[in-house]
This record gives structure tokens, C-alpha cells and sequence, in this order.
């Protein structure tokens, strides 16, 4: 068979590549090593994670929130294999989908390891081991990630895990050990903490979420303290040995100590790199960097002019939403169109609760790029409508050009700041100023009131309601 556009990869940046490809008239095959479509985020990462992050927050709420709400129920419990089961049929409804839209759009669909022959053949190798070979015109590598370790921890899958295993445990830990403090492992220690568990995350860095602004490290590390997980930065993880279901875990503090922590499970989440394994790219001569990220230009094209790569395998953020909008970019250029995106526009969510969110340049990058700038911030606590729901804890911060007032970045913690973000994005793809945000009219009561007040405050400094 002879394509158009061959995807290696179903998840989300390979998925939507097709589809639009296929809108536009490319005639389009994609490969799946997997039985199911979707990738890591449909399968095993952003989906079922939200499944059990909402689930495990309903419950925290019926323990810890109904009452002053004036709810009474008897004692609150949960049934974590029914919890384990919604998340399965939620990914299932998911990656279902996506099979429809392949089927909707006339794409074909082939199981197995994608692997190349040449720049333009693609060998698929199936789980009976039996092959066939596909050709085409232009290639996308989507092939995704896989979670990271650190070279003296092995990983069991039993006690030792990853994201993975820890979306589909048998049972709550009774202390959960996180290796990692940024967006993995503070999302899935949420959930476990919520349920129960005792919770420890040891970070490398001075701070969690290192690579977000530090107002918004600070602030989430109260109220995760505050929820009763225990925090410890500055710690170099030095050796984790599994002791039947104990697990030690050893590191060194700041002041060079020995720490040692002990549970019963540890879940490693020190990141993830990409992966290529298996796609044999020396046959087709496609160049990859000393970190294994495949090399591309502008264009998400290779040093082979009809091989592009797209989403956590190319340099960039490892987001779900981002390989999304390459795959797009890259399909759209393969038409002829001139489609743009830009990365100082990605936002980068956690979903902890409350959940962060951020988009554009963080303080310190100003700083660093002597960027005058001014800063507005409002606390959540001051709106009615945090008040209503009971959610108090968080902010809205923006940074805005001392000079022209144009918004450079903006970075909250507080509830649903994970749709609230969109509205700045937008703002910020328009080039809008603090003042343009702080002059549109918003719905009271609501969320969104913070960051009129944020804007204004930054424009101003005369936030009305603070």
C-alpha cells in the first residue's frame, strides 16, 4: 500500500496529525504498536490520572467538606476497585473514540511496531511476528515518551513503579513515596493522598514544580502541606532497595545528611524521555540529539525532507496539547498552508487541588532576559464565588511590560485555573495589554473576576476588591 502521510504513533499529536491530514485530502495510514489507540496520554497518563484525580476529589469532599456545607452523610467510603474500574471505562470510552474518528476519516489503521525500512518504506511488525510493508510519501514520527529513572533504581512494578503501574494499583499504599516533585508525581500522590495514604515527595530541586514561576512553587506547597503531604526539597535520592513490601529510600538533604525514608510503595516520577526505540531511524538516516530527542527544524521536519517528528520525541515540553498542535502545524504544511504556533503560548497545567496553571514567561525568566516588567496579583480568597464553594486558597499573578502594559505572563493556583488560563493565552496571542483584560466586562460571581482584578492590578496597581 502505497499513502500519502504514514504516522508512527496514535496518541495525540499522531491521532490529530491524521485527521487533519485526512481533511485535507491526504490519503493517510497510522501504526500502533499497541491494541489500542491513544498513546501514553489516552491510555496511561493525562485520561485515567484525571479519572482517578476526580474520583479520589469527591471523596476527600464527602470526608472533609460536606459537613460545612450543611451535607450529612454517615462515614464516607470507597470502593478502589470500582474507582480502578471507572478510570478503565473512561479510557476505554477514550480511546474508542479515537477508533471512530479513524474510521470516520477513512484512515487506516495497522497493529504493530512501525519500524523503517528506508526514508519512504515502513516495515510493521505484528505480535505473531508475521510483517508487511507500507510506503510513503512523507512520515511523521510520533512516537511519544516513556518515564525516566535514575540509573541506580530498579524499577519492579511491584513496589518500585512508574506512572504507569501506579494508575492501575490493587490497593491504596499505606505511604506512598514519590520520587519527583513536579507534575507526575504531585498529581498521582494527590490522589493517593486523598484516599488515605500517607504521602512523602522527595524533590532534587530547592523547590516543587521547579520550572514554574516560584510564587506558584510556594503557594502549592503550603496547601499541599496543608493537606497533610509532606514535603522534602533539596534531596538527592542516593539508593532504593525494596526489602519484600518495604521499600528504603535513601538521599541527602542540603546540609549533605542522610535522610531515610521508608514505605510501602515508591513511585518514580523524575520525568520522562522520548522514545524511539525499535524505529531503527539509522536506515533512514534521521538524525537524533545527545539527549535522543529526534533533530528538527521550524517546520518539525528532519534532516530527511520528508520524515517530520512531532510531540514529547522533539524538543519542548512534554505536553499532550502541544504534540496536538504540531501534529496540526505539521499536516497543515504538508498541504501547502502556513500554519504557526507558539511555544511561549503552551500552557502548562497541574491538576492538584487547586489546580495550577501557567503561560508565558515566569519572573525569573524576565529577570534573567532584563525585561522591565510589573506585577499584578489578586488572591482567590477576595472573590465571592471562592467564598460560595469554599475554595480559598490560591491566586492569580500577571506580569505585564513595565512600559507598554503588554501581558508577558500569567500564573495562578486556585480552582478550575486549568480553564481559566485559556483566557489569558488568548489575550496573550492577541498582544493584549494588563489594561485591555482589566476593561472587559466578567461575570460575578465568578472565578474568572481574578484575573480582571489581576490585570487591573498589574495595569493600575488598584485592584477594586483587594
Amino acid at each position: 500500500m502505497k499513502y500519502d502521510l504514514i504516522v508512527i504513533g496514535s496518541g495525540p499529536g499522531g491521532y490529530i496529525a491524521a485527521i487533519r491530514a485526512a481533511q485535507l485530502g491526504s490519503k493517510v495510514a497510522i501504526i500502533e504498536k499497541y491494541k489500542t489507540l491513544g498513546g501514553t496520554c489516552l491510555n496511561v497518563g493525562c485520561i485515567p490520572s484525571k479519572a482517578l484525580l476526580d474520583s479520589s476529589h469527591h471523596y476527600y469532599d464527602a470526608v472533609h467538606h460536606f459537613d460545612e456545607h450543611g451535607i450529612s452523610v454517615s462515614k464516607p467510603s470507597f470502593d478502589f476497585k470500582k474507582m480502578i474500574a471507572r478510570k478503565a471505562s473512561v479510557v476505554e470510552a477514550t480511546t474508542g473514540g479515537v477508533k471512530f474518528l479513524m474510521d470516520k476519516n477513512k484512515i487506516d489503521v495497522y497493529e504493530g511496531l512501525g519500524s523503517f525500512e528506508d526514508t519512504t518504506h515502513i516495515k510493521i511488525t505484528k505480535s505473531n511476528n508475521t510483517s508487511e510493508i507500507i510506503e510513503g510519501t512523507n512520515i511523521i514520527i510520533a512516537t511519544g515518551s516513556k518515564p525516566s529513572s535514575l540509573p541506580f533504581i530498579k524499577i519492579d512494578k511491584e513496589r518500585v513503579i512508574t506512572s504507569t503501574e501506579a494508575l492501575k494499583l490493587s490497593e491504596v499504599p499505606k505511604h506512598l513515596l514519590v520520587i519527583g516533585g513536579g507534575v507526575i508525581g504531585l498529581e498521582l500522590g494527590s490522589v493517593y493522598k486523598r484516599l488515605g495514604a500517607e504521602v512523602t515527595v522527595i524533590e532534587y530541586a530547592p523547590t516543587i514544580t521547579p520550572t514554574m514561576d516560584k510564587d506558584v512553587s510556594k503557594e502549592l506547597t503550603k496547601v499541599l502541606k496543608k493537606q497533610g503531604m509532606k514535603i522534602n526539597t533539596s534531596h538527592g535520592v542516593t539508593s532504593v532497595e525494596r526489602i519484600e513490601n518495604e521499600v528504603i529510600v535513601k538521599a541527602n538533604n542540603k546540609k549533605g545528611e542522610e535522610v531515610v525514608f521508608t514505605g510501602d510503595y515508591c513511585l518514580v516520577a523524575v520525568g520522562r524521555h522520548p522514545y524511539t526505540e525499535g524505529l531503527a531511524l539509522e536506515k533512514a538516516g534521521v538524525k537524533v540529539t545527545e539527549r535522543g530527542m529526534v533533530e528538527v527544524n521550524n517546520h518539525l521536519q528532519t534532516n530527511i525532507t520528508n520524515i517530520y517528528a512531532i510531540g514529547d520525541v522533539v524538543r519542548g515540553a512534554m505536553l499532550a496539547h502541544k504534540a496536538e498542535e504540531e501534529g496540526v502545524v505539521v499536516a497543515e504544511y504538508l498541504a501547502g498552508q502556513k500554519p504557526h504556533i507558539d511555544y511561549n503560548l503552551i500552557p502548562g497545567i497541574i491538576y492538584t487541588w487547586p489546580e495550577v496553571a501557567a503561560v508565558g514567561k515566569t519572573e525569573d525568566e524576565l529577570k534573567d532576559t532584563k525585561i522591565d516588567y510589573k506585577v499584578g496579583k489578586f488572591s482567590m480568597r477576595a472573590l465571592g464565588r471562592s467564598r460560595a464553594s469554599g475554595d480559598l486558597d490560591g491566586f492569580v499573578k500577571i506580569l505585564a511590560d513595565k512600559n507598554t502594559d503588554e501581558i508577558l505572563g500569567v500564573h495562578m493556583v486556585g480552582a478550575r485555573v486549568a480553564d481559566l488560563i485559556m483566557e489569558t493565552a488568548v489575550a496573550m496571542e492577541y498582544r493584549a495589554s494588563a489594561e485591555d483584560l482589566a476593561r472587559i466586562c466578567h461575570g460575578h460571581p465568578t472565578y474568572s473576576e481574578a484575573v480582571k482584578e489581576a490585570a487591573k492590578s498589574a495595569w493600575d496597581g488598584k485592584p477594586l476588591n483587594a
